[in-house]
């Protein structure tokens, strides 16, 4: 059994479809990076399987239960199943510690001793731990992201959804956000990420989907995708990210 599973997924807004009938399987432990032109359809489909967008047509499945339409409960499922945003996010007038620990202890129910020592040993981890008493407007846009990583894995999620999370920050910084990234998939995170950082989707991935105005087009894995895609508008857009030096 996958572990997500998209069944006829669609979406649209007023009259503009943005997701036309997507199938979609993920596995426990996968990487699966979806790529594309702005406005083919990613960033939604992520917001839709995070309960950010109702979907108009179509199942999202978690681990074979339902997790779209109504009655289902929002909080779990984004308590299973956390998004990572280009936007970071933070609050602005909690420090990083409380940024992170305000989940754990609001939705999941831990004490707040437990939850700000749990919150040091990941900022440990993605090198941070020195800016724990530190507001959000004191970090760098790499600091910032690296710490709203953090604070969803805080929350213990089976799978993370990461949305173009490396647009709003600077070339240089870049690398530092993506090298945490590439820990997660190596410790065996379930994720799915949008992102325009050709390199990486092509380095980190198990699988990779190309979308095209709301279609999945073509997915496979990426030395497929990548070195010899089949679908000509793949083709097309790679062709494009060549001559741009992005791949």
């Amino acid at each position: 059994m996958s572990f997500i599973e998209l069944v006829g997924l669609h979406k649209s807004y007023g009259r503009h479809t943005v997701l036309q009938g997507i199938d979609l399987q993920v596995q426990r432990h996968q990487v699966v990076t979806l790529i594309g032109a702005s406005g083919s359809g990613k960033s939604t489909l992520l917001r839709c399987l995070n309960a950010l967008e109702p979907i108009d047509a179509g199942e999202i499945r978690l681990d074979g239960d339902v997790v779209s339409g109504p009655g289902v409960d929002v909080n779990r499922l984004r308590r299973r199943v956390g998004m990572v945003f280009q936007s970071f996010n933070l609050f602005p007038h909690m420090t990083v510690l409380d940024n992170i620990a305000l989940g754990p202890i609001r939705l999941l129910g831990a004490e707040p001793r437990t939850a700000r020592d749990r919150a040091r040993s990941l900022l440990e981890r993605v090198n941070l731990a020195h800016r724990a008493d530190y507001y959000p407007d004191q970090l760098s846009g790499g600091q910032q992201q690296r710490v709203a990583i953090v604070r969803t894995l805080a929350m213990d999620p089976d799978a993370v959804l990461l949305d173009e999370i490396t647009s709003a920050l600077d070339p240089e910084l870049v690398a530092e956000v993506l090298n945490i990234v590439r820990e997660l998939a190596a410790d065996g995170m379930t994720m799915m990420l949008a992102t325009h950082e050709m390199h990486f989707a092509r380095e980190v991935s198990d699988l990779v989907v190309f979308l095209e105005q709301g279609q999945l087009l073509e997915q496979g894995p990426p030395e497929q995708v990548f070195g010899d895609p089949v679908e000509p508008r793949t083709r097309e857009f790679l062709r494009q990210i060549v001559e741009a030096g992005r791949l």
